[in-house]
């Protein structure tokens, strides 16, 4: 930092005023010029250690063997600060995980759909409380107070999550997402809409099946030309389990006991709106971008979906599609979500307040403690910034 100009016989409070007043302007030019290069100097150094200490954040994911290959990087008012890739796409191939590489981005597909059914109730097209049979002619009712919108973005619908390992690893290739909710939509609630906070994919499964309904389309061309075009993702999209993809990492998974081997890949077609989809840490950048550019979806809208939806008795905090990860009573003031399925441990951190995106994207699953954490430090460098 440089300080103000200060001496006993100065008649000038700063560099500024004497560079006004300057006798010898050539020489008081060459001055200043200096003055700039020596600061411009000590802000790189600073910018250098900075990147350093990133670096090593993201490093030590694979120096302590958490993952197998990871993306990290940081963006502050839709610029990106820093980014780097680092361990393998393929650890036997020796494919080296690069800025490019797809991987899964697990739960973060689930602020994506529920901005895309904010995006509907902006148009008006959609209620929040309306009961969910309005859009789904055919969903099953309840004997008391009916599911709603809220209910489902909020994770206080009452359904369940996957009801066994079997249908966490599937392996069947449900065609659409009708096919997708008949698979739970006929189980006994957890409890009454609206009571309890539980968190459930499956709820987001409808999410997407009600944006079907309302748009015309199917959840895929909604994403695509609504959110993904929008937005300027270009490499993000729906897993299709028997598509090969290019620069699509290998699966990883971290055991109990601190192993990581191949994953075994499970179809993710009963899961697509709320774990899913592909994507890049660029592409998770862009879409950090779009959201506090009100790219999507207007501020208004963006401040609802940031405050507590998930019943203050419960002790979560998650809004609609985020989690709010601030103690009250800046519960929404930084905003995010984490994801892990099999060969994917993902954060994903908004800041709309310095207007800062961070994100991790991993190929290895069972290692969302470590993640998680890494992210949040990378946002405190990037508050530095």
């Amino acid at each position: 930092m440089i300080r103000p100009y200060h001496s006993k016989t100065s008649r000038y409070n700063s560099f500024r005023d004497y560079f006004r007043h300057c006798s010898n302007p050539l020489k008081c030019y060459y001055m200043q010029k200096n003055i700039f290069l020596i600061a411009s100097f000590f802000i790189g150094l600073n910018s250098l250690a900075q990147e350093e200490k990133a670096a090593d954040i993201l490093n030590n994911l694979i120096t302590e063997n958490k993952v197998v290959g990871a993306v990290g990087g940081y963006a502050v008012n839709g610029v990106i600060v820093w980014q780097a890739a680092v361990g393998y796409a393929d650890k036997k191939k020796q494919e080296k995980f690069e800025l490019e590489t797809r991987t899964r981005m697990a739960s973060i597909a689930k602020p994506m759909t529920a901005v895309a059914i904010m995006q509907l109730v902006e148009q008006g097209v959609l209620d929040l409380d309306t009961p969910i049979q309005n859009y789904i002619a055919d969903y099953p009712k309840q004997a008391k107070t009916q599911i709603t919108t809220r209910h489902l973005l909020s994770h206080t619908s009452g359904l369940n999550g996957y009801k066994n390992g079997r249908e966490a690893q599937n392996q069947t290739e449900y065609p659409n997402l009708e096919a997708a909710v008949a698979i739970f939509k006929e189980r006994e609630l957890l409890f009454e809409p609206g009571t309890r906070y539980s968190y459930t994919t499956y709820g987001y499964t409808v999410l997407g099946l009600i944006i079907e309904k309302v748009s015309g389309d199917s959840y895929e061309a909604y994403m695509q030309k609504n959110i993904w075009d929008k937005a300027g993702m270009t490499q993000t999209g729906v897993e299709k389990f028997s598509k090969q993809m290019e620069r699509k990492s290998n699966l990883y998974h971290k055991q109990h006991n601190g192993k990581i081997r191949v994953g075994k890949k499970n179809n993710l077609s009963n899961r697509v709106p709320g774990g899913g989809l592909y994507t890049t840490l660029g592409d998770m950048l862009k879409f950090g971008n779009a959201i506090l550019e009100n790219t999507l979806i207007k501020e208004s809208t963006l401040a609802t979906m940031r405050e507590h939806h998930s019943l203050e008795k419960e002790a979560n905090g998650y809004g609609f599609g985020w989690f709010l990860y601030n103690p009250k009573p800046n519960e929404g003031a930084i905003i995010g979500h984490s994801g892990e399925q099999t060969g994917a441990s993902t954060q994903l951190v908004i800041v709309p307040s310095t207007k800062t995106i961070v994100v991790i994207l991993s190929n290895t699953s069972g290692a969302f403690k470590d993640v998680t954490p890494a992210t949040f430090k990378l946002m405190t460098l990037a508050k530095e910034k």
